[in-house]
């Protein structure tokens, strides 16, 4: 019989890659930003430490991202009716510019996840709200 030590670098990685995959693909279709969400919040709880801190930078992006594109689109919202009188554009200009900004940060840390789990590391700070 063998004995076999089992390292933090060895859990599998299929289950993250799949939820940063389906983030990413998001993208196209948006359905999938909510299937990489609920595949997150499922596989946590079972996790092993790698994949757990991946699991929760991945469900923390989600939510932050939403949060800031939901401001982002009420900026947006409001200066619709203003850019009629010529003060709203502004407005319009803001909001979308925040929702692309928030799109860009989402794919830096999905981008940022994907490389720590290639190397086989826990996500150094899951909690962070920066890269």
């Amino acid at each position: 019989m063998t004995d076999t030590i089992v390292t933090p670098s060895s859990e599998e990685k299929l289950l993250p890659a799949v939820v940063y995959g389906l983030y990413l693909l998001g993208f196209t279709n948006g359905l999938t930003f909510f299937v990489g969400l609920i595949v997150a919040y499922v596989s946590r709880d079972s996790a092993g430490p790698v994949n757990a801190s991946h699991f929760t930078f991945a469900i923390r992006s989600f939510w932050l991202s939403i949060a800031g594109f939901l401001l982002g689109l009420a900026i947006f919202v409001v200066g619709i009716p203003l850019s009629f009188v010529l003060i709203g554009i502004p407005m319009l200009m803001l909001g979308g510019a925040i929702m692309g900004a928030i799109g860009l940060w989402f794919i830096a840390r999905c981008i940022a996840g994907i490389y720590y789990l290639a190397r086989g590391e826990a996500y150094p700070r899951p909690q962070s709200w920066l890269i």
